[in-house]
């Protein structure tokens, strides 16, 4: 059934309120002094809180704030990698991370940035903790070298996880190889001489049992023994992804390989700077947003005041989006927004153009559809092609040649997001409103 452009108008601006409530901030000033009334109290935008049945929604609605903007922690760690040789040092600098990324989790940190830098034979884990400013506990957990240790289950009468004093310093490493028979991942275990005895002490009274495997407190594995094993080697097998494999592999080294850190810089930003900067943001933007919306109606007249009506419409989505997420905002990625809202118009130029030149040759309502439709080829290919870029700034698959800074992947995201949303607004947004408004 196709639906009429008044009932997808209709569905839009529901959808439009929607966002503008996510949008809101938590607390709203509301001051009314007119003709004896007198108002002055806040407004307080309720979060999502939703129970129904076995369904349960809780979602925060407030923006996430980067470390420059909401201040905070910055913190960097050296590790001692000098006696390990090359694929031992990769290994251990990835289980270091995977460890670091653990115990910041422990804080509640939001959205806190854990990566890594190697620099002159030097390996480092660089950590930004936003809204943290007291850091002194942050540093005593995060510093210390992993623990892994190996667990044992007990029964119906005393019920629990008992350590074992197999530890990762009898693990010499891990790895993941594949089933000559299913080809399927499995990971493999080597221990040293000590530890393959404490092993086969521990799989003999373990047989039909799972023995979990313990990193920092928590548990990573939890294999069932299938039988008592000597030798010092051993497989964890399972339904293994190769991604799930590897991860398993670099958490186990990661006890495996008692690599000490050092923190070498503790940096403090100040939630003052963030706050000046956020203002100073707000400002910018309102002027900015203001010119295009000005912009537009002198140059189109009644079609720029659509294309400003897509336009807000454009802000309070992209922003909802944001806390939804959620995305950490930090200067540059305000700036991709910013730059967003000028390229959100781009769309709208091009239908605008092609509508003049249409509207010589035909009547308005076919001018209309024409000028979408012959509009369409350029403003996918101007998108695609930013996208492209977005994603090689972002580099989501992290590879090594490629920029990996937290920074310049916040304004990647934050422009992407823009530009997927400046594509349904212009689209779909502009075009029901042009159908409803002008051909009308």
């Amino acid at each position: 059934m196709k639906l009429s452009p008044y009932t997808k108008l209709l569905a839009i601006l529901l959808l439009a309120m929607v966002a503008l409530f996510i949008s809101l901030p938590r607390n709203i000033p509301l001051k009314v002094d007119f003709a004896g009334i007198e108002i002055d109290r806040n407004l307080v935008r309720r979060d999502i809180d939703f129970s129904y049945g076995r369904v349960n929604i809780q979602k925060e609605l407030d923006l996430k704030l980067g470390l420059d903007l909401a201040g905070g922690s910055r913190l960097v760690f050296e590790a001692d990698t000098a006696g390990l040789d090359s694929d031992r040092r990769e290994t251990a600098v990835a289980g270091l991370k995977d460890v670091m990324e653990r115990r910041v989790n422990l804080f509640g940190v939001s959205e806190p940035n854990v990566q890594t830098s190697s620099f002159e034979g030097k390996d480092r884990i660089i950590i930004e903790l936003p809204g943290l400013s007291d850091t002194a506990q942050a540093i005593e957990l995060i510093g210390q070298t992993a623990q892994l240790v190996f667990a044992e289950v007990g029964d119906e009468v005393e019920p629990g996880l008992y350590p074992t004093e197999l530890t990762g310093a009898y693990l010499r490493g891990a790895q993941v190889v594949f089933d000559p028979n299913t080809g399927a991942p499995v990971v493999t275990l080597n221990f040293t001489n000590e530890g393959a005895d404490l092993f086969a002490e521990i799989t003999g009274r373990n047989v039909g049992k799972p023995v979990p495997i313990i990193l920092d407190g928590e548990v990573i594995s939890a294999p069932v023994v299938q039988s008592q094993i000597f030798g010092g080697e051993a497989q964890i097998t399972g339904e293994f992804s190769v991604d799930d494999a590897k991860n398993l592999s670099i958490q186990l080294n990661a006890g495996a390989l008692p690599v000490p850190v050092v923190l070498v810089e503790q940096r403090t930003v100040g939630a003052t700077l963030g706050q000046e900067s956020i203002e100073k943001s707000v400002k910018a933007g309102i002027v900015g947003t203001a010119m295009v919306l000005l912009f537009m109606v002198l140059a189109y007249g009644r079609l720029g005041l659509i294309a400003d009506v897509a336009l807000i419409i454009f802000a309070v989505l992209t922003i909802s989006l944001y806390k939804l997420i959620p995305v950490v905002l930090t200067l540059p990625g305000i700036a991709g927004f910013m730059l967003s809202v000028g390229m959100a118009v781009d769309s709208n130029v091009l239908i605008f153009e092609r509508f003049k030149e249409e509207r010589r040759k035909r009547n308005l309502s076919d001018a209309l559809e024409m000028s979408f439709e012959r509009a369409w080829y350029s403003i996918r290919d101007a998108n695609i092609a930013t996208l492209t870029a977005a994603f090689v700034l972002a580099n989501p698959l992290d590879w090594g040649f490629l920029h990996t800074s937290g920074p310049v992947r916040g304004f990647a995201i934050t422009l992407a997001l823009g530009v997927l949303v400046s594509l349904f607004t212009g689209i779909v947004v502009t075009r029901n409103l042009m159908r409803v408004f002008i051909a009308k």
